[in-house]
């Protein structure tokens, strides 16, 4: 039952934040490029009233997420953040009244069908250990280095889809992050209540990590095109929270012959997100 309820909050995460991610995009449209990677971006922002929608969203997001991440492991509800891209895309195309081509549905069923065949093959267990803050630190380390990275080879760069997609990597580093904090903060809660879950370091840091990460997701929404940056961010997410689970949490997926179907997966989901791309230059406004 707890494999279910996990799944379900997953799915349920993965829809909230992909309307999200296309309400900000909505208000992400009307910015000026001026106002880029600056506060000034964040008072444009706020008179748009799509992204008060979307931060409500976010947060029903995180709801969700954290009742995910109480219940399952990090590699098992993380990667299903994958599934974003599709309902992204799906969500996109109502919100601006456009059809899908023939190859975007093919694309998203591939995704879909690679990412059942991945978790199925993968299987990921792994209950909450207690993590040391030594190797709290070390991930804190790794991936603020890895944003700044990202962050340091955007800038640079014009409007367009290698600048949205290293923000966005940016900020799927960043969501990783949080979601691997999240999960400590939500087990004590589960465990010890609300005062343990207000008096724990994680709690004030998976926020400052969320809040982070949204900011720089905006920078992506306004730097390009909406599945420019969603590809980067999903994929990313996915990969950095499966090594965040295995290295952090010690968490398990199946390997020896089993490493074949992941792999097909992994290449299912890897040609769909590839596609969806080209989907939103026929399908949805720039």
């Amino acid at each position: 039952m707890a494999d279910v309820l996990t799944l379900l909050f997953a799915v349920l995460a993965a829809v909230s934040n992909a309307t999200a991610v296309v309400l900000q995009r909505l208000a992400a449209r009307t910015v000026p490029k001026a106002d880029a990677f600056s506060l000034r971006l964040v008072r444009d922002l706020l008179r748009h009233p799509a992204w008060f929608a979307g931060i409500g969203a976010v947060l029903c997001a995180a709801v969700f997420q954290a009742l995910a991440l109480s219940l399952g492991s990090l590699s098992l509800v993380q990667p299903i953040f994958v599934s974003e891209l599709p309902f992204a895309l799906l969500i996109a195309g109502t919100v601006f009244r456009r059809r899908l081509p023939a190859y975007g549905w093919a694309a998203i069923l591939l995704v879909a069908a690679g990412l059942g065949l991945a978790l199925a093959a993968a299987a990921p267990t792994g209950e909450h250990v207690h993590v040391g803050t030594a190797r709290w630190l070390a991930a804190l380390t790794a991936a603020a280095a890895a944003m700044a990275g990202c962050v340091v080879a955007a800038l640079p760069r014009p409007r367009g889809k290698a600048r949205a997609a290293l923000f966005g990597a940016a900020a799927a580093v960043g969501y990783a992050l949080t979601a691997a904090l999240m999960k400590d903060a939500a087990t004590t809660f589960a465990r010890h209540g609300a005062g343990a879950f207000l008096t724990c370091w994680q709690t004030y840091a998976f926020a400052a990590a969320g809040a982070v990460s949204l900011f720089l997701l905006s920078n992506a929404m306004e730097s390009g095109p909406l599945l420019a940056s969603q590809p980067a961010l999903t994929l990313g997410d996915a990969l950095v929270s499966l090594t965040l689970g295995l290295m952090v949490y010690e968490e398990h997926v199946r390997t020896g012959w089993w490493l074949i179907p992941e792999a097909v997966g992994v290449l299912m989901i890897v040609t769909g997100a590839l596609i969806l791309p080209r989907v939103e230059e026929v399908a949805l406004p720039g």
